[in-house]
């Protein structure tokens, strides 16, 4: 650890000089969720719908390999642990434990609870992962949550403060609507439920949920004391379904670029605040999207989609602004994961990477500061005993069910040359078995939620229910279906051979 640190401290501070709060920069992860590869300008996207974020890609650097993975929670699952999802089974999502065709799969059935309710079984980021909040407060950084979790929404054990968050803001689901903030079902229940907290109690705001979250992140940067570092994770809603009374931009813009406008504006906020406060020049401000957007066209050249291992499911748009330590309009090629980012966050801070569990991302801090090779050369993307297909990339080959694809001459995927290497296909799907082998056992999950519908998510929360709460949700499950046909629910079923296709904004 001495010369990483070292080698940071020269680099932060031309002639050698310390200072111990002033070394440590600030961090500011700004997550978007559900936009395409293709849609900000700097990807080729329209024009005029991401000045703000085209900003920052020309004032930092972009990363033209960096993985996500193909849906929301698992993504945030390897950000805040640095570790394999599969590990910890955050490659199913909270929700899923609720839905008759996810359990099937695993030959799970639907619970139910005393009184006979179909009910979901609880789950959520285990307790024993060391997450980056919880390693970046001990290098004495003060860390808040600023909108979407989606890594447990019930126990408190399972919330952001009881994974190291100081401050929470926002919602603990998959995806509130934008002006009532209510989680649209609980599966297996298919009403609403409301989901807005400030650390971790009922909050009753008005106004989109874009703009609160941007609010939120400009007042803390104000208040943040300066001799003590700080991480703002802020994850932004924007543009998850479903989307709806998009305040602005809709007399021009169809609903979706309204709601990616509005995205940007927040975003430009938030940079805004950071330059206003004279932050800028120490801190270091990471931008990237959690998976691909939910069609082919907003993820172009890629194939695939949102909820699929291809290309357009998790190669995502990462952008990181540094003044003076990262190189400004600048792109890097390097092969790397979002879990790569909290053992190379830990050790630009001089943390430890001394953990119980042993982590899977690999630091890159030469690979930013230093233009060094990157060292990673495999990703297990995804394990058998998922709802997606086992895929695995190694060097230039990537392996997606039984299909094998040469990205560097080939990175549309769109010839399969598996029967022209056998031998690689033998080893890459050893190698899949041998990893998979790694997942833990599920257990049965027995703690169930217990009302099946609540009214708001948190159990603590849920006890004691003010009336405005009560009354804003009864007014929205008023307006929803109150039944569905057979074989049809207000979710997506899980994907089919690898492929799902989305209707609507993916709620």
């Amino acid at each position: 650890m001495k010369p990483i640190l070292t080698l940071f401290a020269l680099l932060a501070f031309p002639g050698g000089q310390s200072h111990a709060a002033a070394a440590k920069p600030n961090i500011v992860f700004i997550m978007s969720d559900d936009v395409g590869w293709a849609d900000f300008g700097f990807n080729g996207g329209r024009a005029g719908l991401t000045p703000n974020v085209d900003r920052l890609a020309a004032q930092g650097t972009r990363l033209t390999q960096f993985y996500a993975t193909p849906v929301c929670a698992t993504t945030r699952a390897a950000l805040l642990t640095g570790r394999l999802p599969f590990r910890q089974w955050m490659d199913w999502r909270s929700e899923d434990f609720g839905k008759p065709d996810y359990l099937a799969l695993l030959g799970m059935k639907l619970a139910h609870l005393p009184d006979g309710a179909p009910t979901r079984r609880i789950m959520g980021l285990d307790t024993r992962e060391r997450t980056l909040p919880e390693a970046l407060r001990d290098c004495g950084y003060s860390t808040a949550l600023i909108g979407k979790w989606h890594l447990g929404e019930w126990l408190p054990e399972h919330l952001p403060m009881g994974q190291g968050f100081d401050h929470q803001y926002g919602f603990y689901g998959w995806g509130i609507d934008y002006n009532n903030y209510c989680i649209p079902h609980n599966a297996p229940a298919i009403f609403a439920v409301y989901d807005w907290h400030r650390n971790q109690k009922p909050l009753l705001e008005q106004g989109y949920a874009t703009d609160l979250i941007a609010n939120e992140a400009v007042r803390l940067l104000a208040a943040q004391p300066k001799d003590k570092p700080f991480f703002h994770y802020i994850a932004f809603n924007a543009i998850h379904g479903p989307l709806e009374e998009i305040p602005r931009h809709r007399d021009k813009l169809d609903k979706r670029s309204a709601a990616l406008k509005c995205l940007d504006e927040a975003v430009g906020r938030i940079l805004a605040a950071i330059e206003m406060n004279g932050l800028a020049d120490n801190t270091l401000v990471i931008f990237a999207n959690d998976n691909g957007g939910l069609t082919e066209e907003v993820n172009r050249p890629w194939r695939g989609t949102k909820n699929t291992t291809w290309e357009g499911g998790i190669r995502v748009p990462c952008v990181l602004r540094w003044p003076g330590k990262i190189k400004p309009g600048a792109v890097n090629d390097a092969f790397i994961s979002i879990m790569d980012l909290m053992p190379t966050l830990v050790t630009l801070v001089g943390g430890s990477l001394t953990q119980d569990l042993p982590l899977d991302g690999m630091d890159m801090s030469a690979v930013l500061l230093e233009d060094k090779p990157g060292p990673r050369t495999e990703l297990f993307i995804e394990a058998t005993g998922s709802v997606r297909l086992p895929t695995l990339r190694q060097g230039d080959f990537k392996l997606v069910g039984k299909e094998l694809f040469n990205l560097a001459t080939d990175p549309a995927e769109k010839t399969d040359i598996a029967a022209q290497h056998p031998d690689l296909i033998a080893r890459m799907t050893a190698r899949i078995a041998e990893l998979s082998a790694q997942r833990p056992p599920l257990g049965d999950l027995p703690l169930l939620m217990d009302p099946a519908l609540p009214w708001i998510y948190g159990r603590e929360e849920n006890t004691a229910v003010p009336d405005w709460i009560k009354a804003r949700v009864q007014a929205v499950r008023a307006t929803q279906p109150q039944t569905y046909p057979p074989g049809q629910t207000p979710w997506p079923q899980a994907p089919k051979d690898g492929k799902i296709i989305y209707t609507g904004d993916g709620r």
